[in-house]
């Protein structure tokens, strides 16, 4: 019997954009290609907002990554995409170049991570192209549902948003009409139509996608599984002054850059906490907001320290000193990474009370919750973490190890498995 070829197909590369989606997609293809009977793919797009140059050869959009025979750029043009309808203007994209590339590899499942940047249309291409493939996409945010950068977060107040609609999305962008968005929405779900199996790694996020309208019995949770790090960071005996606080990820507004300022500028003079910034990106951001950060992070220099991109090896150096991590994004989010690497080194979470933080971190058991978007919250719950060593102590002891990335792979080979013999007696039917 061969073995099962999986494509796994992502919007960016973390060599080249960190990002919890594209670290999660490596971290899976890598695991996968040590599995046997497996033999995984994974195409990656790349372009211009990512990579200095073209890195493919001239007449097509595909390079190798890495001299790794199973990992493939995609270079596509950032202006080309439309991101209202999701979709590519460039059609040769889907038509031409990664028709080509899906009959020259076949793969026996497409697992999709995301199509940002490529396009949805990629879907409907794979069924018409490969009608015997079976087609996995794991949902990572709410950007087929919402067009504000999938935030589901209101463009007035920002508010959250629990609840999209046409009325509701035109409310939040009254230079498109609700027609348009009634459009928008059948264009996106006529192509997931196309999909077998759509995972979600949290339970908030697939709750919005039932309300959406995905069928329920196309779509279940199961969480990104994580490999353990080859070492862990130090376990301190107890929290030393000043007490270390550790933020990770994108910064940015939805994920509540403004907030920890904010929040550090409140604390009381008495309370010794330090905050550790371990940003990427934050040249993407608004040249507003880059320089606003640079400015309040320069007037708050004695309790915040900048400390810019990270390695995901590093992690383990740099959570040594800390006695906290903070995930204080102002949007639901789906399930933030860090929340899984603080557990592995066994840091407690202080994280806003929404979506999958208040999932995946469990209030006064492994972290504290503060109110989603609001600083003086924050300030206050800062404050508390800070000053006792003993609940501190406590929530170290609740924390739980991380889903394996193991145990992961071992359940979406079943998943897979399950997916191509219902797809093949539907080709067969059919």
């Amino acid at each position: 019997m061969s073995d099962l070829r999986v494509l796994y197909v992502v919007h960016n590369h973390p060599t080249l954009h960190p990002g919890g989606a594209e670290a999660y997609a490596l971290e899976l293809y890598e695991a996968m290609r040590e599995t046997p009977g497996v033999e995984p793919l994974l195409l990656a797009r790349i372009g211009t907002n990512v990579a200095r140059r073209r890195v493919a050869h001239p007449g097509t959009p595909f390079s190798a990554v890495n001299g790794d025979p199973g990992q493939y750029f995609v270079f596509t043009e950032t202006e080309h995409f439309d991101f209202f309808t999701l979709t590519s203007r460039d059609k040769a994209l889907y038509t031409r170049h990664l028709t080509d590339f899906l009959l020259a590899q076949r793969p026996d499942v497409v697992h999709l991570q995301h199509t940002h940047f490529i396009g949805v249309d990629l879907l409907s291409q794979i069924r018409r192209v490969l009608p015997e493939a079976t087609i996995v996409y794991t949902l990572h945010e709410f950007l087929p549902i919402c067009h504000r950068d999938g935030q589901m977060v209101r463009t007035f107040g920002d508010e959250l948003c629990a609840e999209a609609s046409p009325r509701r999305c035109n409310e939040c962008f009254p230079e498109l009409s609700p027609q348009a968005f009634f459009l928008r929405e059948r264009f996106v779900k006529g192509h997931f139509a196309n999909v077998d199996r759509f995972l979600a790694p949290s339970a908030q996020l697939m709750d919005k996608y039932l309300r959406w309208g995905i069928p329920e019995d196309r779509i279940e949770v199961e969480e990104y599984g994580r490999r353990e790090p080859l070492r862990r960071a130090g376990d301190p005996a107890a929290m030393r002054t000043p007490t270390n606080i550790g933020f990770f990820g994108q910064l940015s507004r939805f994920k509540g850059a403004e907030v920890m300022l904010d929040a550090m500028a409140m604390l009381d003079p008495e309370c010794e906490a330090h905050l550790w910034l371990h940003g990427a990106n934050l040249e993407l951001q608004t040249p507003e907001f880059q320089e606003e950060f640079a400015v309040r992070s320069d007037e708050l220099r004695d309790r915040v320290t900048f400390r810019g991109p990270y390695d995901h090896d590093e992690l383990p150096r740099l959570m040594e000193g800390l006695h906290w991590v903070v995930v204080p994004s102002i949007w639901w989010e789906n399930s933030p990474l860090v929340i899984q690497e603080a557990f592995f080194h066994r840091r407690p979470i202080i994280a806003s009370d929404v979506g999958g933080m208040a999932e995946k971190v469990a209030d006064g058991v492994d972290g504290i919750h503060f109110r989603a978007g609001d600083a003086w919250s924050l300030a206050r719950t800062i404050e508390r973490a800070t000053a006792s060593p003993q609940l501190w102590q406590e929530l170290r002891e609740g924390i739980r190890e991380p889903y394996a990335m193991d145990a992961h792979v071992e359940r979406l080979l079943e998943l897979y498995a399950e997916d191509v013999e219902t797809r093949k007696a539907v080709v067969v039917g059919g």
